[in-house]
Protein backbone atom coordinates (compact mmCIF):
# COMPACT_ATOMS: atom_id res chain seq x y z
CA UNK A 1 0.00 0.00 0.00
CA UNK A 2 1.03 3.64 -0.58
CA UNK A 3 3.24 5.28 2.17
CA UNK A 4 0.72 7.88 2.43
CA UNK A 5 -2.33 5.82 2.49
CA UNK A 6 -0.79 3.65 5.76
CA UNK A 7 -1.24 7.03 8.22
CA UNK A 8 -4.33 7.21 9.52
CA UNK A 9 -6.52 10.45 9.22
CA UNK A 10 -6.83 12.04 12.83
CA UNK A 11 -10.28 13.41 13.94
CA UNK A 12 -10.34 16.38 15.73
CA UNK A 13 -12.92 17.10 18.20
CA UNK A 14 -16.10 18.49 16.79
CA UNK A 15 -15.56 16.79 13.72
CA UNK A 16 -17.98 13.73 12.84
CA UNK A 17 -17.83 11.48 10.13
CA UNK A 18 -20.22 8.85 8.82
CA UNK A 19 -19.11 5.97 6.34
CA UNK A 20 -21.68 4.18 3.97
CA UNK A 21 -21.45 2.10 0.91
CA UNK A 22 -18.48 4.21 -0.99
CA UNK A 23 -19.45 7.46 0.29
CA UNK A 24 -18.02 9.42 3.20
CA UNK A 25 -20.09 12.25 4.72
CA UNK A 26 -17.41 14.45 7.33
CA UNK A 27 -19.32 17.50 8.89
CA UNK A 28 -17.66 20.24 11.25
CA UNK A 29 -17.97 23.61 12.15
CA UNK A 30 -17.66 25.25 8.16
CA UNK A 31 -19.74 22.92 7.08
CA UNK A 32 -20.80 19.06 5.26
CA UNK A 33 -18.27 18.19 2.74
CA UNK A 34 -19.16 14.23 0.82
CA UNK A 35 -16.66 12.25 -1.32
CA UNK A 36 -17.49 9.01 -3.01
CA UNK A 37 -14.31 6.56 -3.13
CA UNK A 38 -13.42 4.22 -5.52
CA UNK A 39 -14.43 0.38 -5.13
CA UNK A 40 -10.99 -0.90 -4.47
CA UNK A 41 -10.61 1.01 -1.26
CA UNK A 42 -12.03 0.62 2.13
CA UNK A 43 -12.71 3.41 4.44
CA UNK A 44 -12.81 2.54 8.36
CA UNK A 45 -13.34 4.47 11.45
CA UNK A 46 -11.34 3.57 14.83
CA UNK A 47 -11.87 5.73 17.27
CA UNK A 48 -10.67 9.18 16.54
CA UNK A 49 -9.10 8.19 13.36
CA UNK A 50 -10.26 6.94 9.92
CA UNK A 51 -7.75 4.18 8.37
CA UNK A 52 -7.54 4.06 4.78
CA UNK A 53 -6.57 0.09 3.02
CA UNK A 54 -6.68 -1.57 -0.60
CA UNK A 55 -9.39 -4.53 -1.11
CA UNK A 56 -6.87 -6.04 -3.99
CA UNK A 57 -3.20 -6.09 -4.10
CA UNK A 58 -3.08 -3.95 -7.60
CA UNK A 59 -1.08 -0.85 -8.20
CA UNK A 60 -4.14 1.14 -9.14
CA UNK A 61 -5.40 -0.34 -5.79
CA UNK A 62 -2.49 1.41 -3.94
CA UNK A 63 -2.50 4.70 -5.80
CA UNK A 64 -6.49 5.23 -5.09
CA UNK A 65 -5.68 4.56 -1.52
CA UNK A 66 -3.13 7.34 -0.99
CA UNK A 67 -4.94 9.91 -3.01
CA UNK A 68 -8.61 8.73 -0.73
CA UNK A 69 -6.83 9.10 2.20
CA UNK A 70 -5.37 12.66 1.18
CA UNK A 71 -8.99 13.77 0.13
CA UNK A 72 -10.16 12.69 3.53
CA UNK A 73 -7.30 14.36 5.29
CA UNK A 74 -8.31 17.85 3.49
CA UNK A 75 -12.38 17.52 4.38
CA UNK A 76 -11.28 16.82 7.69
CA UNK A 77 -9.02 20.09 8.06
CA UNK A 78 -11.48 22.26 5.64
CA UNK A 79 -14.82 21.39 7.63
CA UNK A 80 -12.64 22.53 10.85
CA UNK A 81 -10.20 25.45 9.92
CA UNK A 82 -10.64 26.09 6.45
CA UNK A 83 -8.58 26.65 3.51
CA UNK A 84 -7.14 30.04 2.02
CA UNK A 85 -4.74 31.38 -0.88
CA UNK A 86 -3.87 35.03 -1.18
CA UNK A 87 -3.11 36.45 -4.49
CA UNK A 88 -1.33 39.61 -5.14
CA UNK A 89 -2.47 42.10 -7.62
CA UNK A 90 0.76 44.18 -9.26
CA UNK A 91 0.49 46.84 -11.62
CA UNK A 92 -0.66 50.41 -12.32
CA UNK A 93 -4.09 51.06 -12.27
CA UNK A 94 -4.71 46.95 -11.60
CA UNK A 95 -7.48 46.84 -8.69
CA UNK A 96 -9.55 43.93 -7.10
CA UNK A 97 -12.96 44.77 -5.71
CA UNK A 98 -15.91 42.63 -4.55
CA UNK A 99 -19.09 43.44 -5.58
CA UNK A 100 -22.50 41.11 -3.85
CA UNK A 101 -21.51 37.53 -4.79
CA UNK A 102 -18.87 38.60 -8.04
CA UNK A 103 -15.29 39.84 -8.07
CA UNK A 104 -14.24 42.84 -10.15
CA UNK A 105 -10.82 43.07 -11.90
CA UNK A 106 -9.26 45.81 -13.45
CA UNK A 107 -6.31 44.25 -15.17
CA UNK A 108 -5.31 46.71 -18.17
CA UNK A 109 -7.67 45.27 -20.70
CA UNK A 110 -10.31 47.52 -22.68
CA UNK A 111 -12.90 45.76 -20.14
CA UNK A 112 -13.49 44.90 -17.10
CA UNK A 113 -13.03 41.35 -15.59
CA UNK A 114 -16.36 39.69 -13.70
CA UNK A 115 -16.12 36.83 -11.96
CA UNK A 116 -19.10 35.09 -10.31
CA UNK A 117 -18.08 33.73 -6.70
CA UNK A 118 -19.15 30.06 -6.25
CA UNK A 119 -21.54 28.85 -3.29
CA UNK A 120 -19.51 27.87 -0.43
CA UNK A 121 -16.74 29.91 -1.17
CA UNK A 122 -15.59 33.63 0.19
CA UNK A 123 -13.44 36.07 -1.35
CA UNK A 124 -12.30 39.35 0.35
CA UNK A 125 -10.03 42.27 -0.78
CA UNK A 126 -8.53 43.56 2.40
CA UNK A 127 -7.14 46.59 -0.28
CA UNK A 128 -7.30 47.12 -3.46
CA UNK A 129 -4.38 45.28 -4.46
CA UNK A 130 -4.78 41.80 -2.34
CA UNK A 131 -7.43 39.00 -2.79
CA UNK A 132 -8.10 36.38 -0.04
CA UNK A 133 -9.95 33.14 -1.15
CA UNK A 134 -11.34 31.40 1.27
CA UNK A 135 -13.73 27.96 1.63
CA UNK A 136 -13.72 24.35 3.15
CA UNK A 137 -13.12 22.74 -0.29
CA UNK A 138 -9.22 23.02 -0.87
CA UNK A 139 -9.91 22.26 -4.60
CA UNK A 140 -12.45 24.33 -4.95
CA UNK A 141 -10.37 27.37 -3.53
CA UNK A 142 -7.53 26.32 -5.04
CA UNK A 143 -8.79 26.37 -8.31
CA UNK A 144 -10.45 29.63 -8.13
CA UNK A 145 -7.42 31.32 -7.16
CA UNK A 146 -5.55 29.28 -10.65
CA UNK A 147 -8.41 31.26 -12.35
CA UNK A 148 -8.28 34.49 -10.84
CA UNK A 149 -4.43 34.35 -11.86
CA UNK A 150 -4.96 32.86 -15.16
CA UNK A 151 -6.48 36.17 -16.02
CA UNK A 152 -3.78 37.87 -15.99
CA UNK A 153 -0.35 36.08 -15.23
CA UNK A 154 2.69 37.86 -13.75
CA UNK A 155 5.01 38.66 -15.94
CA UNK A 156 9.37 37.86 -16.09
CA UNK A 157 10.19 41.47 -16.92
CA UNK A 158 7.83 43.82 -14.81
CA UNK A 159 5.94 41.69 -12.96
CA UNK A 160 3.02 42.87 -13.74
CA UNK A 161 0.13 40.28 -13.08
CA UNK A 162 -1.72 38.47 -10.70
CA UNK A 163 0.39 36.31 -8.34
CA UNK A 164 0.20 34.62 -5.24
CA UNK A 165 1.62 36.15 -2.02
CA UNK A 166 4.58 33.60 -1.55
CA UNK A 167 5.08 33.37 -5.42
CA UNK A 168 8.54 34.47 -6.68
CA UNK A 169 8.65 35.75 -9.54
CA UNK A 170 12.40 35.46 -11.97
CA UNK A 171 12.59 38.57 -13.48
CA UNK A 172 14.75 38.72 -16.74
CA UNK A 173 16.50 41.77 -18.07
CA UNK A 174 15.44 44.15 -20.99
CA UNK A 175 17.29 44.00 -24.04
CA UNK A 176 20.03 46.38 -24.43
CA UNK A 177 20.46 48.12 -27.59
Amino acid sequence: MSRVAKNPVPIPAGVQVSIDAGNVKVKGKKGELTHRHNKAVQVAQDGGQLLVSTQDKSKAAHAAAGTTRAILQNMVIGVSAGFEKKLEVIGVGYRAQVQGRALNLTLGFSHPVSLPIPEGITIDTPSQTEIVVRGMDRRLVGQLAANIRAYREPEPYKGKGVKYTNEVIIRKEAKKA
